[in-house]
């Protein structure tokens, strides 16, 4: 993977399409738990957003180490890897909670549009397990979603200071 792309270092590029994905996905993740007319129209959009995010995390990662190697030893940068590293962990759990949910979901649905079809009303208790199956994997995605999106904000706050902490002592340069 290059390190940098026309002299700009990748890092920063590929964390920010990391934070829009994962914010989209955390954001798409409570609204496809709560609100199930998102939840049948879009909620594969967050399983897609969470995914792809998830994806990106260790080239996010891999790029971060790449740039630290290049700069001096500094706690504000090793706080931040330390942070990142954790990432990919809330991403995964991001995308298993909701693309379970979606899976959960997606069934349930078909089952009743054959149930409908076939002319049969469901009256067995076994019928109330997907809503119960349902409830729980909300509870779940939406409490995922709330803690991924909070380590999205730490990781991001400890890289902003790593890069912007005493650069208010740094000389104007000029010429550009």
């Amino acid at each position: 993977m290059p390190e940098f792309i026309d002299g700009l270092p990748v890092h920063p590029l590929v964390v920010h399409f990391v934070v829009v994905l994962l914010v989209i996905a955390v954001l798409g993740s409570v609204l496809t738990a709560v609100w199930p007319a998102v939840r049948r129209r879009y909620g594969w959009l967050a399983v897609a957003a969470a995914a792809v995010g998830t994806v990106l995390v260790p080239v996010a990662t891999t790029s971060g180490d790449n740039l630290s190697s290049r700069l001096p030893e500094n706690d504000l940068i090793t706080e931040h890897e330390r942070l990142g590293d954790l990432m990919l962990w809330w991403a995964l759990g991001l995308t298993v909670a909701v693309g379970a949910l979606m899976v959960v979901h997606t069934m349930a649905a078909r089952k009743a549009a054959v149930a409908v079809g076939a002319g049969q009303e469901d009256t067995e208790p076994a019928a109330k397990a997907p809503a119960l199956v349902m409830i729980v994997l909300a509870l779940v995605t939406v409490g995922v979603a709330v803690g991924a999106g909070i380590h999205v904000y730490r990781v991001g706050d400890a890289g902003a200071r790593a890069v912007w902490e005493g650069v208010e002592n740094l000389p104007v340069q000029s010429g550009g």
